[in-house]
């Protein structure tokens, strides 16, 4: 659990909006500041138009959203901060005299962070009180939906410092990456830049478009780039020897005059060619239809490479794996209060999941029910550390009833009813809901086995297992029987 309940945001720009929208989806409040007052209604539309990608990217129950709050006193939010992410222009004599003045009007323990891409640590914290507890935290474009964060920390920075912002990025879903010395550029955006010189000189020399380039990424390399990085990647080409192979081999192709290391200089004709070839990729599509377009794919990605548990993909299963575990604490602990069915899963009808007449697909409900009582054995104890024992659930029966239509980006949830159990079985009952007015979507009836995989049959639940279960169905016997239950499908005879 995280100590951060407030994030303190200075600058509400591109950059300062992705991480209001991280955080806020993960439970923690925030204060933001800016100088401008109309950055106020372009920060909560930032934050609302990440939303829906938020909602597909993290299946796992979520603690309630934190606040929003905008003020233009930027001490107001100091003081009321538990931790800081700066976000002004990358101006190093402008961020130096603010941070000072902020590091003044904070309390001892909170952490200072600067999103710059490029400007060193030891020289932001000249001017600062306490300037230990100040570091680099850099991200990436979308803030809300990229993990990777470089974290630096200047000649006076603690490494207490580095580990606390660490564990609060990896809190809100991040992938927090040290840089082991600070140099101008961090990591990325060097490695970034030298891709960017080449792009330059190579449309300055009419080798080729902007086009052209961005689709020698996307269809090659960029691929392979997801879930591996150049390393790995060059390590594969290499074959059995590995990367030794691959630099006997290539190596000497370093010493060819490819590349370019100092950037064109940017003429007026080379910006248009750059401006007329972007303009022509985006093909009169706005920013905003833009950023729709990179999120949803983007989260497609990340959920991909998930399974295979690399890469970004790895980060999210942590981060979900943790908020599982957390709602499994927090239902165990509440399992005596509950008066109703049980909220497993909350989700979003994704595009992918539409059918030919525009609605949620058939399998897709079976999915959705699916996951919720994945959400519920995880609930009851029975979560990856109990399934890595051999033991597990395995639905035998299900029922499904369509009661109302879905439409792309709703908001769902589903919750859960106890009818009866045994060791060996437990019969549940799912209700799918529409968020906006809890109207009743679909019910999915299931009979689970309790399996164990070291003898290959049915076996008794585990005694932790059996006992949530048992306290969760004491107070499930309570409530009326589904209506739904136990119906069987056929016409009804007449005469």
């Amino acid at each position: 659990m995280s100590t951060v309940k407030t994030l303190g945001l200075l600058g509400t720009g591109v950059i300062g909006a992705g991480w209001a929208a991280r955080a806020l989806h993960f439970g923690v409040n925030v204060v933001a500041a800016d100088t401008i007052p109309e950055m106020e209604a372009w920060l909560r539309s930032a934050v609302a138009n990440a939303e829906p990608a938020l909602a597909r990217l993290i299946t796992a129950p979520l603690p309630p959203k934190g606040q929003l709050s905008f003020t233009t006193d930027i001490m107001q939010m100091a003081r009321a901060a538990d931790f800081i992410q700066e976000n002004i222009p990358e101006q190093l004599e402008l961020k130096q005299r603010v941070l000072g003045d902020i590091s003044r009007h904070t309390r001892p323990g909170v952490i200072i962070a600067s999103s710059t891409s490029g400007l060193m640590p030891s020289d932001l914290q000249r001017s600062m009180q306490l300037p230990e507890r100040f570091c680099v935290a850099h991200p990436f474009n979308p803030v809300y939906l990229l993990p990777l964060v470089e974290i630096v920390g200047g000649e006076l920075t603690t490494a207490a410092t580095l580990q606390t912002a660490s564990d609060f990025f990896r809190f809100i879903g991040m992938h927090p990456l040290r840089v082991r010395k600070e140099i101008p550029g961090h990591l990325t955006d060097r490695l970034q830049e030298a891709l960017w010189r080449e792009i330059l000189h190579m449309v300055n020399d009419g080798v080729a478009t902007t086009g052209e380039l961005d689709e020698s990424i996307v269809y090659g390399p960029g691929l392979r780039w997801a879930g591996m990085g150049t390393n790995l990647i060059y390590h594969l080409a290499g074959g059995e020897s590995g990367m030794r192979q691959m630099l006997a081999q290539f190596g000497p192709c370093l010493k060819w005059p490819w590349t370019r290391l100092e950037a064109p200089e940017l003429t007026d004709g080379l910006i248009d060619r750059m401006v007329e070839g972007t303009q022509l990729q985006a093909a009169g599509r706005s920013i905003r239809e833009l950023e729709r377009l990179r999120d949803d794919y983007l989260v497609a990605i990340q959920q991909v490479l998930r399974q295979y548990n690399v890469g970004a993909g790895a980060t999210l299963r942590a981060v979900e794996d943790r908020l599982f575990a957390d709602a499994s604490k927090a239902a165990q602990q509440l399992v005596h209060d509950q008066s109703g069915p049980m909220r497993v899963l909350t989700t979003q009808v994704r595009p992918e999941w539409i059918d030919y007449n525009s609605h949620m697909t058939e399998s897709r409900y079976l999915q959705v029910f699916g996951d919720a009582s994945d959400a519920l054995f995880v609930r009851l104890g029975a979560d990856a550390a109990y399934r890595a024992t051999g033991r597990s659930f395995f639905t035998v029966e299900t029922h499904l009833t369509h009661q109302l239509e879905l439409n792309v980006n709703e908001s769902l949830y589903v919750t859960t009813q106890i009818l009866e159990f045994d060791a060996k079985r437990l019969h549940i009952f799912h209700r799918m809901h529409r968020a906006h007015d809890a109207a009743l979507v679909a019910t999915a009836e299931h009979m689970q086995l309790h399996v164990d995989s070291n003898v290959k049959r049915t076996a008794p639940m585990g005694p932790e297992v059996q006992a949530q279960v048992e306290r969760l169905a004491a107070t499930h016997a309570k409530l009326s029987p589904p209506r739904e239950r136990g119906r069987s499908i056929g016409l009804k005879r007449v005469g």
